[in-house]
């Protein structure tokens, strides 16, 4: 596949949109994003992220380009999604970096393929993001009015009042970015979040984890970073001043503390050196 190549490949009957770049013979990093957000919520990332790996970003079923089948989704399905769009970038292993709905997906991965996860970042994310009653009210919300209808609330949660004020105009093209998410998209992965519930099983986890969060987020707030941190074996955490959209908010922090960590991962040895 060549560098900056867009493709889609289908699963179980829906189309999923994905684009790599970076070098082929590179490390791979798949990226998995929020709900309401597409494969461009990563823009802050991309240049970093593609001088040291090839990076693999694609729209989560019911979002951006990828198909917005009419039912609930299923964690499940979303998981085999990201499956598939390794395999059509041929790419046997990975490290994984998901924020928010796409941390519940790269849990997901590593717990039930452990074998194509390398590495694990969990950004922005719980192993139960929200209570049952709050995701059929926002459903019920969209259904009535699209996403429209909740977008001035999700920016407040995505980004902290500061930055809203300094950073109007990058505000702007995340908000359109959730108006423009088909409103069947957005509800059906609303649904895998609503009976999603993987507090338990991510003590199966046995890639090396980290877990970033931000400090003003309140959808998932450290409290709920730090009980991953508890639950998988081994797992590191870092808290970084912002909300829940922490890599539009620090990207810098962020990039950094991708890297820092999974380099570790590639070189135990230089990474025990420089520490001791």
């Amino acid at each position: 596949m060549n560098e900056d190549q867009e493709s889609r490949v289908s699963g179980d009957g829906c189309t999923i949109a994905f684009r790599v770049d970076g070098a082929e013979d590179a490390p791979a990093l798949l990226l998995s994003n929020a709900l309401g957000t597409n494969l461009n919520m990563w823009a802050p990332q991309v240049a970093a992220f593609a001088a040291h790996f090839l990076v693999i970003r694609y729209d989560t079923r019911g979002h951006g380009q990828s198909d917005a089948p009419r039912n609930p989704y299923t964690i499940d399905q979303l998981g085999r999604d990201a499956l598939a769009v390794l395999d059509a970038a041929n790419v046997s292993r990975a490290h994984v970096c998901g924020l928010s709905l796409g941390g519940v997906t790269a849990m997901w991965l590593a717990v039930n393929a452990p074998l194509r996860v390398a590495a694990l970042v969990l950004a922005a994310t719980a192993g139960r993001i929200g209570a049952r009653e709050m995701w059929e009210t926002r459903i019920e919300q969209v259904l009535a009015g699209g996403t429209e209808s909740i977008a001035d609330a999700v920016m407040t949660r995505w980004f902290t009042e500061e930055f809203r004020a300094s950073s109007p105009s990058l505000v702007e093209t995340y908000r359109s970015m959730l108006t423009s998410t088909p409103r069947d998209g957005y509800i059906g992965c609303s649904a895998a979040l609503r009976d999603a519930d993987l507090r338990h099983t991510i003590e199966r986890i046995t890639a090396p984890t980290l877990v970033v969060a931000g400090t003003a987020d309140a959808a998932t707030p450290p409290t709920d970073g730090e009980e991953i941190r508890r639950r998988v074996p081994g797992a590191a955490m870092q808290t970084l001043n912002g909300s829940h959209l922490i890599n539009v908010e620090q990207p810098d922090a962020f990039n950094r503390a991708v890297l820092t960590f999974i380099g570790q991962q590639q070189h135990p040895a230089q990474a025990r050196a420089s520490h001791g």
